[in-house]
């Protein structure tokens, strides 16, 4: 017997609810952001960010139609289309795009209309790996899948980096969460941590140091555990020569291949007070403005650092500074607890999928929006480098509106037809 079947009544609402909540909030936020009291004009003015944020958003509201319409089938059996579309794409702007503020990752469509593949590269890479884990199975530790798998993951953030845009190429890295809920090996995850642990301790304390401190833990280690550790003992020093080789080549990376920019960002995570009215300019104000908010802010359009430009672009980047200056302490705390709302939901929706696919789709994308929620406002209070990374649904921007947006509700027509599958069975 068929069952009838109403999308309206099998989506996630309150996932939807969520989005459209904090979409409209980022747009009044982004009118606060470029508000003038000496010239003032509503929000809808097309002339300014915040109008033309509200093209992008009845853009957007075409996009998911257009994403409940297609049968849901289409993103597992196109995931590879679309991927190397993509793939494309990136190759296409990195080599014809010309360069805007110093990257080759921008294709203008008119004078006010520009779109970034990098943004768009998120969801396509992210259906590509939910295609090919939903074929194998990294619990067997088959090292030749996982070398097929970081390939998928890696070639987008490889031409991205060639477009000299690091911040967008950092987010693939989100997708190490997705495998690790597969079956991934935590050894993976562990040797990343460490990694970046080591890198952080090499900027603070100088190299010999560093080298003497491990070389003492790491003797000490095998000296009280050396009948049980004896047999593994060449394993350990491997580990330690791998680690003290690290800590000699971090500097060597910083000085010699990142590029002044990026070195600049780098020792101001380190020493926020380096240089405060030049590299530090940007954190040293964003932090002035959220913390002048104190705890219930200063008010709708009323915020002072905010009005004089004191943070560079505070309606994209920074517009968690506007949310912390008009609004708090709550304000801040509003933010936080929606995504970490949304994210839970996600989590949820992923978990109840009946395919490989479909789950894994799922944690990706709740790492993608993880991972720029966390690095976005992070950097904005001085604990993350400034790498150029939105607030998902917040910032101003065309193509990260259109990317998220196409990111969350591909993952909801998923869902919402494994309900009518349930229906039918």
């Amino acid at each position: 017997m068929r069952t009838s079947y109403n999308l309206t009544r099998n989506v996630d609402w309150i996932t939807i609810g969520l989005y459209a909540l904090m979409v409209l909030l980022g747009w009044m936020n982004i009118y606060a952001a470029v508000y003038n009291p000496e010239n003032v004009t509503n929000i809808f003015d097309f002339s300014l960010n915040s109008g033309k944020q509200l093209a992008w958003i009845g853009t957007s509201v075409v996009i998911i139609v257009m994403l409940f319409a297609i049968d849901y089938k289409a993103y597992d059996s196109l995931a590879y289309v679309i991927y190397w579309f993509l793939i494309l794409l990136l190759l296409g702007t990195l080599a014809f795009a010309s360069e805007i503020k110093g990257s080759r990752s921008w294709l203008v469509i008119t004078e006010s209309v520009r779109l970034q593949p990098a943004e768009f590269a998120k969801f396509a890479t992210a259906l590509a790996v939910s295609k090919f884990m939903s074929g194998i199975n990294l619990r067997q530790q088959n090292w030749r899948d996982q070398a097929k798998l970081a390939g998928l993951a890696l070639l987008p953030p490889v031409i991205i980096i060639l477009q000299n845009e690091t911040g967008s190429a950092l987010v693939f890295a989100a997708f190490t969460l997705a495998f690790f809920r597969e079956g991934m090996s935590p050894l993976i995850l562990i040797i990343g941590a460490v990694a970046v642990f080591v890198f952080v301790l090499t900027l603070l304390i100088p190299q010999w140091w560093l080298v003497g401190v491990l070389t003492v833990l790491m003797a000490a280690y095998l000296w009280f555990n050396f009948h049980r550790l004896r047999r593994h003992i060449r394993t350990y020093v491997g580990i330690w020569v791998a680690v003290v080789a690290m800590v000699f080549s971090v500097h060597y990376f910083v000085e010699n291949v990142l590029q002044e920019h990026q070195q600049n960002r780098i020792k101001v995570l380190v020493d926020p007070e380096i240089d405060p009215l030049g590299v530090g300019w940007n954190v040293t104000q964003s932090k002035i403005a959220i913390g002048s908010g104190g705890f219930f802010g200063k008010g709708f359009l009323e915020g002072t650092q905010t009005k004089f430009d004191f943070v560079p672009e505070q309606s994209t980047d920074f517009i968690f500074c506007t949310i912390g200056e008009e609004h708090g302490w709550i304000g801040s705390f509003v933010v936080v607890a929606l995504f970490l709302g949304l994210l839970t939901r996600i989590i949820f929706i992923a978990e109840r999928q009946r395919s490989v696919f479909g789950r894994t789709y799922g944690y990706c994308v709740a790492s993608i929006i993880f991972f720029h929620f966390l690095v976005n406002i992070g950097m904005t209070i001085g604990l993350a480098p400034v790498v150029g990374i939105p607030l998902p649904f917040f910032s101003y921007g065309g193509s990260g509106l259109w990317s998220f947006t196409i990111l969350l509700f591909i993952l909801l027509a998923i869902d919402a037809h494994r309900k009518l599958d349930l229906g039918r069975g």
